[in-house]
């Protein structure tokens, strides 16, 4: 029976706890006015500025964006390289009317710094700050909120579809990579909106050297300034027209004079051009994507084109910050830095290797031992633990871009073979791939081994790159087995096991640090499959792990036999005994509701002084 008693018998506890109520509502209402709502963010127009294109202020952009993620951490290089194509853009299109669609979200830091978030951009990636990724509950100007690649063009075409069903006429444009363009759905994008003639449509191919063109030259910017003039638009469609509507030619346009006008095309545009041109997009470019005024040219030129265009702008990552632009690989996501060496803050205390890093080990040892195994990555090589793979063993080294879905059915059609492919994904990135998953690999029972990097919470990446569905969608899949190591020696184990399995299996792994434990160089050996193992022995308390979770579950044992030995008095009846208990407990309550108080004093005392 639980002890009752009458509140009214302690009035100064419930004053007090009242009256701390009324404090933390005062610093909640505080921290309302200090960080207000997306929809009472101010957007300055760059159309009204007075200041001519080349006198925007973008080099200002690049130093906020570089100073909050010295301190934040985040994805620096992709960022830096878009500024001014951030400021021609916006210039041109008068957003957030027309549509601007970025992919993934990686260079969007300069997007968000002139719409509206600048002054709240040292909250970037922290607890109800600016997020990492597009957002579109944060702002008007984020269309379309994306962690993953390669959804741009999608979106905006369904857009610009929309916006045709309902007779609207504001602009739609995507924003994507040349990595991103790799990817099979932004493949399928441009198929479809290759056959949509009448639907307006811009493509911003931001080519960041890493890449898929050769290096802009004036020459090209001749070439292109030609294609895009007025005059010579003019031209080609009138001189067409008017033979199509010759008496003779019956509306048809002769056979020779399409080859004509395609090998005109041919030579106008370089070999990337000519393929969009073919799949039915205009093509202008490549541009200097650092030229503010020749985009914003180039931009004006594609207003006036009735269907898909695609520009090609070639950028440099990490432009305006010298050790980004030296090492652009490292400066994609980089954590925490020093912003005049560019080398990374020193961690305080001395940490274990990452599970990546031991997986990453792990496998080029097992590699090493056994060519019929195989590592298989989608683009993330450095993030996975890869590199290690493929500057030691690069022969048993795949890395198929972004392309989730074809690296799954890929490993699949190796272990058909005989080979043994690990394939190393990021959990969020995973989920992209799951009819690959059942119908490629589970329904056929083939033994490819899943390494889902980055599983459960992430942290300051977000919502996006949560890889918390993994362990529900990889257990409703037949034949897999799913596992996870309780710590990074746990892990060399189940690499083993895995690869020793007559089947597939997936084997989660947590992103940061191991707890410590001592690795072995070699001679892992497999795990029993569905056997649990007896950490520590009781009759107090059951606790059941999984991964992750059982060190943490195992420090928590003493305070939870704490715990429960208080709460044992709520067992008897006797109240008038346990008064004096009870009387103890209610002290102790006003105690700790005076230290939370005094806390949040010093903490409204210690923001008032900053």
């Amino acid at each position: 029976m639980m002890l009752q008693l009458p509140i009214w018998r302690y009035p100064a506890v419930v004053i007090f706890s009242l009256g701390l109520h009324g404090i933390l509502l005062l610093i909640i209402f505080s921290e309302y006015r200090r960080n207000p709502p997306p929809s009472q963010i101010e957007w300055f127009d760059l159309r009204e500025m007075t200041l001519s294109p080349s006198e925007i202020p973008e080099k200002s952009q690049s130093a906020s964006a570089i100073s909050a993620v010295s301190k934040t951490g985040g994805h620096l290089g992709a960022g830096l390289g878009v500024v001014e194509l951030t400021v021609a853009l916006h210039y041109v299109f008068a957003t957030p009317d027309d549509r601007l669609i970025w992919d993934v979200g990686h260079q969007a830091y300069p997007h968000k710094l002139i719409t509206g978030r600048f002054n709240d951009f040292d909250s970037l990636r922290q607890q109800h700050g600016v997020a990492g990724y597009l957002k579109r509950t944060e702002s008007d100007f984020d269309h379309f909120g994306a962690g993953h690649a390669s959804t741009s063009i999608s979106a905006a075409l369904g857009m610009a579809m929309a916006r045709d069903n309902r007779g609207e006429s504001f602009k739609c444009v995507a924003v994507i990579g040349d990595g991103a363009l790799t990817g099979g759905m932004a493949l399928e994008a441009i198929n479809h909106a290759g056959h949509l003639p009448n639907t307006p449509l811009l493509v911003v191919l931001n080519d960041n050297d890493m890449s898929i063109s050769p290096p802009v030259g004036a020459l090209s910017n001749v070439l292109n300034r030609a294609r895009l003039s007025p005059p010579m638009q003019f031209l080609s469609g009138s001189v067409e027209e008017s033979v199509r509507h010759l008496p003779f030619m019956g509306g048809e346009i002769p056979a020779e004079l399409n080859r004509l006008k395609g090998s005109m095309r041919r030579l106008a545009v370089p070999k990337v051009g000519a393929v969009f041109e073919e799949l039915g997009f205009t093509y202008m470019g490549p541009i200097d994507g650092h030229d503010i005024g020749e985009m914003m040219r180039t931009f004006q030129a594609a207003h006036r084109d009735g269907g898909p265009v695609l520009v090609h702008v070639v950028t440099k990552k990490g432009k305006g910050y010298p050790y980004a632009e030296a090492d652009q690989v490292g400066y994609h996501a980089q954590s925490a830095f020093d912003l005049t060496t560019g080398k990374a803050i020193p961690s305080k205390k001395p940490k274990p290797a990452s599970y990546s890093k031991v997986f990453g080990q792990t496998l080029v040892k097992l590699c090493e031992q056994n060519s019929r195994v195989v590592g298989i990555t989608a683009a993330m090589a450095t993030g996975t633990g890869l590199d290690l793979l493929q500057k030691a063993v690069p022969k048993q080294y795949v890395d198929v871009g972004i392309a989730e879905q074809h690296a799954v059915t890929l490993a699949a059609g190796m272990a058909c073979e005989g080979l043994r492919p690990v394939v190393a994904i990021y959990s969020t990135f995973l989920q992209r791939a799951y009819d690959q998953l059942i119908h490629d690999v589970g329904i056929q029972n083939l033994p490819v081994t899943f390494v889902l990097d980055r599983a459960g919470i992430v942290g300051a990446d977000g919502p996006t790159h949560q890889g918390q569905y993994d362990i529900s969608y990889m257990r409703s899949i037949p034949n897999f087995t799913v596992m996870a190591p309780k710590d990074e020696a746990e892990l060399q184990r189940m690499l083993v096991t895995c690869l020793n399995h007559d089947g597939p299996t997936a084997l989660r792994i947590p992103r940061g640090s191991g707890v410590g434990m001592p690795l072995m160089e070699e001679g892992w050996e497999a795990l029993p499959i569905g056997r649990g193992e007896l950490l520590r022995e009781g009759d107090d308390l059951l606790i059941v792990a999984y991964g992750s979770m059982v060190h943490p579950a195992l420090a928590m044992v003493p305070a939870l036999i704490s715990a429960l030995a208080a709460c044992t008095w709520h067992l008897f009846d006797n109240s008038e005994a346990l008064r004096p208990l009870v009387t103890l407990q209610a002290a102790l309550t006003l105690i700790g509701n005076v230290v939370l108080a005094w806390a949040a004093w010093a903490l409204l005392q210690r923001r008032a002084a900053s």
